[in-house]
């Protein structure tokens, strides 16, 4: 399985595969019409919680939210069906709002599907 980033404003292309949006809020300023995704499960995005902390200091808090999100994607039933659903597919690309294209969950994601 190869798995790629991506931001949701970035136009689909059929190189993307199996699309799937891992933000637990709709992207801003994109439509339901336009905006492509095969699935969009907020049971794993970061808890409302996790995420209000880390935008609060995002340059300081990178290292702990990233250990403490792999815990919330370690104790998440939704995860782990979806790291088996997404082992049938060859592409598999993770769609996510941030403008910080190294520091997102999508990053850790991406980590915990390649473990």
């Amino acid at each position: 399985m190869k798995i790629q980033l991506k931001r949701a404003y970035e136009p689909a292309e059929s190189s993307d595969g199996w699309r799937v949006y891992i933000d637990r809020l709709w992207p801003r300023g994109l439509s339901h019409e336009t905006f492509h995704y095969d699935l969009w499960d907020k049971d794993f995005a970061p808890s409302t919680e996790l995420r209000e902390w880390f935008h609060a200091d995002p340059e300081h808090r990178w290292n702990e939210f990233k250990t403490k999100y792999r815990a919330e994607l370690a104790a998440s039933a939704s995860f782990a069906q979806f790291k088996t659903e997404a082992m049938r597919h060859p592409v598999v690309t993770l769609l996510y709002s941030s403008h910080d294209t190294e520091h997102n969950n999508a990053v850790v994601v991406a980590a915990e599907l390649e473990n």
